[in-house]
């Protein structure tokens, strides 16, 4: 048999070498002579107990991946690491304190529950979580989905008496909170409690592989549109103006009309504050990226103007300028309350959307720093932490929390290295909430508002991606295009659904329309490549090697066959109709012909008797008739020639020069039912014009797939499946040279 080439180009210098000389193998040599699975002899109640078996090893093991902390704390580097975490620590708490506030209004809360989400989640994280430089905490895109609910079941023009708050907590009583703002509390907490129980229990059927399906240009589309979003809310506090909350489908084209119609009235001291506030906060943060090399820590720019815009309140009394300020800030924490649940049942749509973009938002920056400093997350115990620091801290008056990337970055930046970081940056806030909360009562929303703009400089950057994603990838693009206009106009909760159910359309669409090409061989190196593509990449007479970068199953199995058809040049109904044509000719003309033979016969017959009596009375003998009168009258259709008229010999000719196709399985991953029959079906349609189908290149896991759904059988064996596309094409050759000896011998 011909060894296989599969050596490199002699003239490869000091390049390793590859000589293989084996015989051709097929999958029915493979299965019976070569390879032998391994008998497993243990059954699935010793799997199951073996399972569930207790041993301290595994105990260790479980209370180790549960409590990340116990994994890095015992052998903490205090010389090392405490200075830096102290330095990064103070930093993020100065930056987490002013967000805290802030992104409280955007959630429809008093700005006190901003503080509260600002410490009880981040003390959490620092036990269950896996990532040692994300800051946990309020987020801006998560506060506004929040807010949308909220507002939603507690519009502005809701009314609530006494009788309809009398479920409300001793805390809200204390705060002295109106009607309208207790009742968005019980909701906000309520959904938080629900965040918390979806992320936890995704954690423990380990569904931490869900952030696969939030591709990155969704996530990027999505956060553009939430940014959006989240600068429309806060226009009203830069005006200094009065309007109503909207959610839902159109809601930010609702606020833009909303604060338009009110342009007139705007305030102009909370205008002027606002826009200097911004200012200021955009050039410190030009300065902190531009020099983020020579600084030991970034300007904390946002604390800054929480300072200054306090004092400039306290020096000229702004809310008698009609300027909205923050209002009370209780001192001290509250007493843990249950929430009330029978708010929860409109609330499970909000709450799973919340639960998936909170934990995108954390695994995917957390992904980012473990393989910039080193080190491993894991996406499971990552969705526990998240649902035990949202659940728990549901019960002090918190609202859902994920990690911020801002804060975040100014963890890391500033040299931290644990999640000591984190407790430090909580402490600043504890202290705020003990001790000095009052001192910024008076600190005007439009300082929040210019804070929350400028931390979303990052978010609109993104639109950056779009010309690179249009050199790139067109799907990825209309993806991210998709997912933002859907976000913007539709609401991030429904527009975050329709994103995710285009991205898995797109997919659909690209496992139907996969790339299919015709391979030739690469003279001396047994390998196979498009011939389109490569000049050095040429067929072999007689034979097609078929490749397509997709599984094959029940929404691509027709498209694959016509591509097959497609590709190669040969279809068999094609085929079949030729021979059909052929057949009807070839009778057509035998019929004519001997039509045209019988009527010459009896044209000559009488001549002949005659001549036949002549020479027979001259001579006394008779003369031998000839072959071709012979032939004529013994009624002989087949001309002096020996051409084929029978319609076997039609059916036998070739209706193609090729004889086999080869179809190369390297690229497909999975095969179902009807996949399997489209191919068993178009095996047999070749079959039927005489053009023999293999398989090459198909993996183990596709194979058992194959015995599974019973493919193979007494009239398709084993035999035309091949490990390598090499090993096909010399079957091919050499089963085709053989075809010739073999009708010779018949």
């Amino acid at each position: 048999m011909e060894p296989e080439e599969a050596s490199a180009p002699e003239d490869a210098g000091s390049r390793l070498m590859l000589r293989v000389e084996r015989p051709v193998y097929d999958e029915e040599f493979l299965s019976t002579q070569l390879l032998h699975r391994k008998q497993n002899s243990t059954s699935f109640r010793q799997k199951l107990a073996d399972k569930f078996k207790c041993s301290s090893q595994k105990a260790k093991a479980v209370a180790l991946s549960f409590l990340p902390i116990l994994t890095w704390l015992p052998s903490y580097p205090v010389k090392q690491y405490l200075l830096s975490d102290v330095i990064s620590g103070l930093s993020t708490g100065v930056v987490q304190l002013p967000q805290g506030l802030a992104y409280a209004l955007l959630a429809a809360v008093p700005p006190v529950y901003g503080l509260y989400s600002s410490f009880y989640p981040v003390l959490l994280y620092i036990f269950f979580g896996t990532s040692r430089h994300v800051s946990i905490g309020t987020f801006a895109v998560v506060s506004l989905m929040i807010g949308g609910a909220v507002v939603r079941e507690v519009p502005d023009n809701m009314f609530i008496g006494p009788a309809n708050v009398s479920n409300s907590s001793s805390v809200d009583k204390d705060l002295n909170l109106s009607p309208i703002d207790a009742r968005r509390v019980q909701v906000a907490v309520v959904l938080t409690t629900m965040v918390g129980i979806i992320q936890f229990v995704l954690g423990l059927l380990r569904f931490g592989f869900v952030a696969i399906y939030l591709t990155e240009p969704l996530v990027r589309g999505f956060t553009t549109a939430a940014a959006v979003h989240v600068v429309i809310s806060q226009l009203k506090y830069l005006l200094g103006v009065k309007t109503a909350r909207f959610s839902g489908p159109l809601s930010a084209v609702y606020s833009v009309h909303a604060v338009l119609s009110k342009i007139t009235e705007t305030n102009i001291p909370s205008l002027l504050l606002g826009l200097t506030c911004t200012v200021f906060l955009y050039g410190i943060k030009v300065l902190n990226e531009h020099f983020k090399k020579k600084l030991p820590v970034p300007i904390p720019g946002e604390i800054i103007v929480v300072i200054l815009s306090t004092g400039v309140s306290y020096g000229i009394p702004l809310k008698s300028h009609n300027v909205s300020i923050v209002g009370q800030i209780p001192s001290g924490l509250r007493a843990p309350a249950v929430p009330d649940f029978s708010l929860a049942l409109n609330l499970i749509p909000d709450a799973i959307a919340v639960a998936i973009v909170g934990f995108s938002m954390t695994i995917s920056l957390s992904k980012t720093f473990a393989l910039k400093h080193g080190y491993s997350v894991d996406g499971n115990q990552e969705l526990i932490a998240l649902g035990l620091c949202n659940f728990l801290s549901s019960f002090f008056h918190t609202f859902a929390i994920t990690c911020s990337m801002s804060r975040s970055l100014v963890q890391e930046s500033t040299g931290g290295k644990t999640q000591i970081a984190g407790l430090l940056s909580s402490l600043v806030v504890l202290l705020v909430v003990l001790a000095i909360g009052f001192v910024f009562e008076p600190l005007p929303q439009t300082a929040l508002a210019a804070i929350i703009i400028v931390n979303l400089v990052g978010m609109f950057k993104q639109f950056r991606d779009i010309p690179p994603l249009w050199r790139t990838s067109k799907i990825e693009l209309a993806i991210w295009l998709v997912s933002f206009a859907a976000s913007v106009l539709l609401g991030l909760d429904y527009g975050l659904l329709a994103a995710i159910a285009f991205a898995i359309i797109t997919v659909i669409y690209r496992t139907q329309s996969p790339k299919s090409t015709i391979l030739g061989h690469v003279t001396n190196t047994g390998l196979y490549y498009d011939v389109n593509t490569y000049e050095e990449a040429s067929e072999y007479e007689g034979i097609k090697i078929f490749h397509s970068n997709s599984s094959i199953y029940f929404a691509n199995s027709d498209r694959y066959v016509s591509k097959l058809k497609e590709k190669t040049g040969l279809n068999p109904e094609e085929l079949q109709a030729a021979r059909k044509v052929k057949r009807k000719r070839k009778k057509k003309e035998n019929k004519e012909q001997n039509s045209s033979i019988k009527i010459c016969a009896k044209v000559l017959s009488p001549f002949m008797w005659f001549r036949s009596s002549l020479c027979g009375f001259v001579g006394s003998e008779v003369v031998p008739q000839s072959q071709e009168m012979q032939e004529v009258r013994n009624g002989d259709s087949e001309d002096k020639h020996g051409e084929p008229t029978s319609e076997e010999a039609v059916f036998l000719e070739p209706l193609s020069s090729v004889h086999s196709i080869i179809l190369d399985w390297t690229a497909v991953n999975f095969i179902d039912s009807v996949g399997a029959k489209a191919i068993k079906q178009v095996i047999k349609e070749y079959a039927s014009v005489d053009v023999r189908v293999v398989i090459a290149g198909c993996n183990r896991t596709v194979l058992d797939q194959l015995y599974t759904l019973q493919f193979f059988s007494e009239e398709l064996s084993t035999n035309v499946v091949f490990p390598s596309v090499h090993d096909a094409v010399l079957h091919c050759q050499c089963s085709s040279s053989r075809l010739p000896a073999a009708s010779s011998e018949a």
